[in-house]
């Protein structure tokens, strides 16, 4: 089975460099699938999980943004902030959840409503992302 190299940086650290079979990234124009010999390519991301797949395994990273480039036998993601699912503290999530949606709610005009809606789709991304873990397809 082809493959290539997985690398997720973040501007703190490289969180992940690994071979993989295949993985799957939600673009800004939608979800993208990237098998070797992929044609080249740069786009932003969303924030929103990455399926690795290796083998039979499936690993889920938590990507908060950025871009994506998809090079000959290379991919490399630069991401705002990454998480494995294990690394994710599901409590501190949670509060980031909540306190989220308390600001959105909030009819403070000193709120910013776009920053809201960011740290909401960060924290929900977290949380998706350890729900799933890693599991065997």
């Amino acid at each position: 089975m082809s493959t290539y190299l997985l690398e997720i940086v973040t501007p703190e650290r490289l969180v992940y460099s690994e071979q993989v079979n295949s993985i799957s990234v939600r673009g800004s124009e939608g979800d993208l699938g990237i098998l070797p010999g992929h044609l080249p390519l740069v786009t932003p991301l969303k924030i929103a999980p990455i399926y690795i797949k290796i083998g039979g395994q499936t690993e889920v990273i938590a990507v908060n943004g950025g871009f994506i480039e998809v090079r000959k036998d290379k991919v490399v993601v630069l991401a705002e902030s990454a998480e494995r699912s294990e690394d994710i503290d599901v409590e501190r999530a949670r509060a980031a959840r909540e306190r989220a949606e308390l600001r959105l709610q909030s009819k403070q005009e000193q709120i910013d409503q776009h920053r809201a809606e960011v740290a909401l789709q960060r924290a929900l991304n977290r949380l998706n992302v350890t729900g799933i873990r890693t599991s065997k397809k």
